[in-house]
């Protein structure tokens, strides 16, 4: 089978494949790990960090609102914060997160990739593929934390794999 050759396409599958990669070590992280420090942060703010940067860097950096909860720092891995944030918070983000790129992506073809948004010095494929390498850089790092903890290997999806349905082992 092969598989579309449009650029947009790719763009598509791959990152549907990552969000539900990132979903799901989210979901791998044991509860008693939340709060644990990681490089002197809470792992709860490694993975605001992670969906944060998708959600300011992965459209327009330029034309982005905080969250709600969003205090100025809470996304700086090198800044220490006060506060929490829950994995019922964070999941809700994630969500909301995926759903603007979702939509987003159904607005684009090929050319527009390579076209700016407004005010951006990037165009929109160098936005999205920063945030591929992001991304994979921080899911690599919390299943690190997981799998040096607990011997266990959280589920992700390569490229031939197909996306569960139903119940599923969130581990390998």
């Amino acid at each position: 089978m092969n598989f579309s050759a449009s650029y947009i396409d790719a763009v598509k599958d791959q990152t549907n494949r990552t969000l539900w990669s990132l979903n799901n070590v989210i979901d791998s992280i044991p509860d008693a790990y939340w709060d644990k420090l990681y490089c002197d942060m809470p792992l709860w703010k490694h993975v605001y960090h992670t969906l944060h940067s998708l959600d300011m860097w992965y459209i327009n950096p330029l034309s982005y609102e905080e969250p709600e909860f969003h205090e100025p720092g809470l996304n700086d891995l090198d800044a220490e914060t006060n506060g929490y944030l829950s994995r019922e918070l964070l999941k809700d983000y994630y969500d909301r997160t995926k759903e603007k790129i979702t939509a987003y992506l159904q607005t684009l073809n090929d050319e527009k990739l390579l076209e700016y948004p407004d005010k951006c010095p990037y165009t929109r494929f160098h936005l999205i593929l920063a945030q591929h390498r992001h991304l994979d850089m921080h899911i690599g790092m919390i299943m690190g934390y997981i799998i040096a903890g607990e011997n266990l290997w959280p589920r992700i999806l390569g490229l031939q794999s197909e996306f569960p349905e139903g119940e599923y082992s969130l581990y390998e």
